[in-house]
């Protein structure tokens, strides 16, 4: 599954709302400063959290963006969802055909299930904080994830 550039903006978003917008909207100069994405493609991402009910703007001198509802509710789960329009690992799976048609598609689907569960679990509120479930000693000092794998 490839997530495209719309889903992680997206997510990018609703976690710099949570970060910066404590004291109140964000102007979308000010979101696109955040982000480092582009005032255009801000505003089309922004009409769609509008619609499905996680952001809301008011104009004005006051005015801006906030999200609408508190950042524990909202996952990257629904982010997905929502930019992507599913999570669709398994979505051409049949269990039907060969003995290797039906075990493969249960393979397929149990994955599926995980990678869901997995981004359901995992909040705007948990990203805002910091990174979830990473442990202090996988962190260097600048905070990026290490990794013992050689080739990353």
């Amino acid at each position: 599954m490839k997530l495209t550039a719309r889903t992680r903006y997206a997510a990018r978003v609703l976690v710099a709302l949570a970060v910066h917008g404590t004291e109140g909207p964000l102007t979308t100069t000010a979101l696109s400063r955040y982000t480092d994405i582009s005032v255009q493609f801000l505003e089309q991402i922004l009409k769609d959290l509008r619609r499905a009910g996680l952001t809301a703007s008011a104009r004005g001198a006051m005015g801006g963006h906030r999200l609408a509802l508190p950042p524990a509710r909202i996952t990257l789960g629904t982010v997905v969802r929502l930019m992507e329009g599913g999570i669709r690992i398994a979505e051409h799976c049949a269990p039907v055909g060969t003995p290797g048609d039906r075990l493969t598609c249960l393979g397929w689907t149990r994955a599926a299930d995980a990678v869901e569960s997995a981004l359901d679990a995992i909040t705007v509120e948990d990203l805002a904080k910091g990174l979830p479930d990473v442990p202090e000693h996988d962190l260097s000092p600048d905070g990026n994830i290490l990794s013992d794998r050689p080739d990353a």
